[in-house]
């Protein structure tokens, strides 16, 4: 079996029972995009790969602890390669696109293939696939909360609203609207548009349909 399907299997062992939205699927797709995005945009395939099947290896340890997924997940991975007899230099390639993945950090990463998965996590929250992933999210950290007290800090104000549309539409607003000011590669930017398409269409029936203006 070859590095990437050793990681595969890994990643999913990780991630079983994942009961929020960045489960194996969402792993599979950012991967997807990762190469959809590096055929035109260029960039080392064989580091995209590992970057995307680890970037949240780690959201596991964020649920029980707290903190930043995205530095666990540097953390696991660099552990894991080192393990599987990979050299430094490929090590700091995958860990430095991980750490500069998550959309909350606000990173701006240099090495372009940090910018493509960078890219490729932020398109698999918008489309029809976002808005699942959303709701499903949303549902999944307000019962981690009541469940053990832990509060996701900068998603409460989004997460935590009493009434959930609401914290939808403040969603919406604050984070897959303002994607597209925030992609790196003009290839993502053209796939974001066509998917943030359905997202203002669902919009505009949800409100209709439940009286919001």
């Amino acid at each position: 079996m070859d590095l990437i399907e050793k990681t595969r299997e890994f990643v999913a062992s990780f991630l079983e029972g994942e009961p929020s939205s960045h489960d194996m699927s969402h792993i599979n797709r950012v991967e997807a995009l990762c190469l959809e995005i590096q055929k035109v945009e260029g960039g080392d395939p064989f580091v995209l790969q590992l970057s995307a099947l680890l970037h949240d290896v780690g959201v596991i340890k964020e649920h029980e602890e707290g903190g930043d997924h995205a530095v666990y997940s540097a953390e696991i991975a660099s552990e894991f390669l080192s393990k599987a007899g990979m050299g430094k230099e490929l090590i700091e390639a995958v860990t430095g696109c991980i750490r500069a993945h998550r959309f909350s950090a606000g990173e701006s990463p240099e090495a372009l293939e940090a910018r493509i998965l960078q890219d490729a996590d932020r398109l698999d929250a918008l489309g029809a696939v976002g808005i699942f992933r959303a709701v499903l999210s949303m549902g999944a950290l307000r019962m981690l909360k009541h469940a053990t007290g832990i509060d996701k800090g900068s998603s409460k104000r989004t997460v935590y609203i009493e009434d959930p549309i609401e914290g939808f539409n403040e969603y919406m607003q604050y984070k897959p609207f303002t994607i597209p000011e925030k992609l790196n590669t003009d290839t993502a930017k053209k796939l974001a548009e066509e998917r943030l398409k359905i997202m203002r269409l669902y919009l505009e029936a949800l409100n209709f349909e439940t009286g919001i203006d």
